[in-house]
């Protein structure tokens, strides 16, 4: 068995050591916030501060596919996000009339929950794993390698050249450093996210480069939160439709315990867009498309301000290029491999598929060359579609708001005048 450290306590981190140490695995995580995931759900999903994880107050879908991970591997977690209140949906229930049966409907059920909650099951259930150690406070600040017989340590201050001279894979990550001291593992695995350092450390080390693609989305989101009226437990029976005009587009998801959520999604041009984070306006949007329309007519009660997120790239980030690995002893996982712009709301099952991936395998020579290129073979084929398939859907809505161009700034008689103004309710 492997002793794997895991950078970064996310959804995508947790998983991964969870997995690992249900394999039989002895892992280490390191996170750089101080508290974990609790069983206060509102507490900590509308008042934690959590700046390095930007997208953690937004909705989330969990698919059928992060669903069947949950059921097959980790059946306690999905058995604790339903005591906690998520509630599980059929895909085929949008239907006004249900299509015929077809061998796989079973895994076309998708859970409705907060990421908090997921966040929460799994910190619960990593808890009680006796081979792993969660080190919250602790962030990682660089990682150990070493090239040839000689050990060297890679991080962002005073690193430079001499750890494999940028020369085949080179580079084989040992163990990483923190504020504490360093700890040696047989694998490292990033779930640090987009911003998390593994690059800038590699290339200070004089590691060549992976190959890194990158799609500007240009959508910016505003969402807000709800709870539905006392006793009212669901919305309508089509409850995440999406909607759009020809500059904004409109969706709602819910979640645990009567919560929702109503986004709109504008094109990041749109000068009026700013507009949006003013409650009554935003409401006011929100209802000129069916969603919005008909869950805020509910009576629903605010559970917090607008909350808005732009700069969604879609992000592949692979630690290889046309010659192969360029490090072994560490993989991606997560946004550090791939992050998927939130329309299509994949990005959970991703880190999940990623996590499983490395639990499964890690006892097969995590630290060698030909671990490296079978985990970025297997990420090319498994997750890379995934990412180009969403490259393609956001590059159509982004153009259609572009193209389509901002609408006049005030309307007649000089009052103003939004972009979703004219989007009307036609559907997508």
């Amino acid at each position: 068995m492997a002793h794997v450290l895991v950078i970064g306590g996310g959804v995508a981190g947790l998983a991964a050591a969870l997995l690992a140490a249900r394999r039989g695995h002895t892992v280490e995580l390191f996170e750089r916030d101080t508290r974990a995931p609790g069983t206060a759900l509102d507490r900590d999903f509308f008042g934690w501060r959590r700046p390095a994880v930007p997208q953690a107050a937004q909705p989330h879908a969990l698919l059928g596919a992060a669903r069947k991970v949950l059921v097959a591997e980790l059946p306690d977690v999905h058995a604790e996000m339903l005591r906690l209140g998520a509630r599980e949906r059929h895909e085929l229930d949008w239907f006004d009339v249900r299509p015929p049966a077809r061998p796989g409907d079973e895994d076309l059920i998708m859970l409705q929950a907060r990421r908090i909650v997921l966040e929460s099951a799994l910190a619960t259930a990593l808890r009680s794993e006796p081979g792993a150690v969660v080190r919250y406070g602790e962030p990682v600040s660089g990682l150990t390698a070493v090239s040839g017989s000689a050990a060297t340590a890679l991080s962002g201050a005073g690193a430079g050249g001499g750890a494999g001279g940028g020369t085949g894979p080179g580079i084989r990550v040992t163990g990483v450093t923190t504020a504490a001291g360093a700890y040696e593992g047989d694998l490292v695995v990033d779930a640090g996210g987009r911003r998390g350092g593994v690059e800038r450390w590699l290339a200070a080390a004089g590691c060549r480069p992976g190959t890194v693609e990158r799609h500007r989305t240009g959508l910016a989101y505003f969402c807000r939160w709800y709870r539905l009226p006392a006793g009212m437990e669901d919305g309508p029976r089509r409850p995440w439709t999406v909607t759009g005009g020809g500059f904004a587009g409109c969706a709602v998801f819910p979640a645990d315990n009567a919560t929702f959520a109503v986004t709109l999604f504008v094109h990041t041009e749109d000068p009026t867009r700013s507009a949006l984070r003013e409650p009554v306006v935003f409401e006011a949007a929100a209802r000129s498309f069916p969603p919005g329309e008909a869950w805020l007519g509910l009576g629903a009660t605010p559970l917090s301000g607008v909350l808005a997120t732009a700069g969604l790239d879609n992000r592949w980030s692979a630690l290889a290029d046309d010659r192969g690995p360029v490090v072994s002893g560490l993989v991606p996982i997560g946004d550090a491999l791939t992050h998927t712009n939130p329309t299509l709301g994949q990005g959970t099952s991703l880190a999940l598929w990623a996590a499983h991936r490395v639990a499964r395998t890690a006892h097969q020579a995590p630290g060698s060359d030909r671990f490296a290129a079978e985990y970025h073979d297997w990420a090319v084929r498994t997750v890379k579609p995934w990412f180009d398939f969403q490259v393609v859907a956001d590059a159509a809505i982004g153009d259609r708001f572009a193209t389509r161009g901002p609408p006049p700034r005030t309307a007649p008689g000089g009052a103003p005048r939004l972009g979703w103004a004219r989007g009307g309710r036609g559907g997508v």
